[in-house]
């Protein structure tokens, strides 16, 4: 992944069940430096329970997206009722801070135009989702 030379990133790929798409992680240092053991540890701990968090970021979506502010038309409110979420292909970002995100980079939400919806977490919760209308 190119970045600039201020940032260190990492991409990487790790394996799904038989049929599903593989799932995405970056891992950003900024200044860019190699990172630290505890941030690799970190970094672990979010691959190793990426399907429990998708889940939790799936669900904070259908709760918080009913916000009126996020403008959501009536059509895609009643996606919000469904028992899959019109959200896919979810990707992991952890920065050195040990903040990261979910982002899911498919969306049939007008939100999600173009770079998809991003959960943020704070530890092992999440605190915030935001629709990505500049690459971040």
């Amino acid at each position: 992944m190119e970045s600039p030379s201020s940032l260190a990133c990492w991409t990487g790929y790790f394996p799904e069940p038989t049929g599903a798409v593989e799932t995405g992680m970056s891992l950003v240092i900024e200044p860019a430096a190699p990172p630290e053991e505890a941030t690799l540890h970190f970094a672990h701990d979010v691959v190793s329970h990426f399907d429990v968090f998708v889940d939790q970021a799936l669900e904070y979506c259908r709760t918080r997206l009913r916000e009126s502010h996020f403008e959501l038309t009536t059509e895609e409110l009643s996606w919000l009722d469904l028992p899959e979420l019109p959200l896919a292909v979810p990707e992991a970002t952890v920065w050195a801070d040990q903040t990261w995100a979910i982002r899911f980079t498919e969306s049939r939400l007008r939100l999600a135009d173009p770079y998809g919806i991003l959960v943020t977490f704070n530890g092992r919760q999440p605190v915030d989702v935001e629709g990505l209308d500049v690459e971040q």
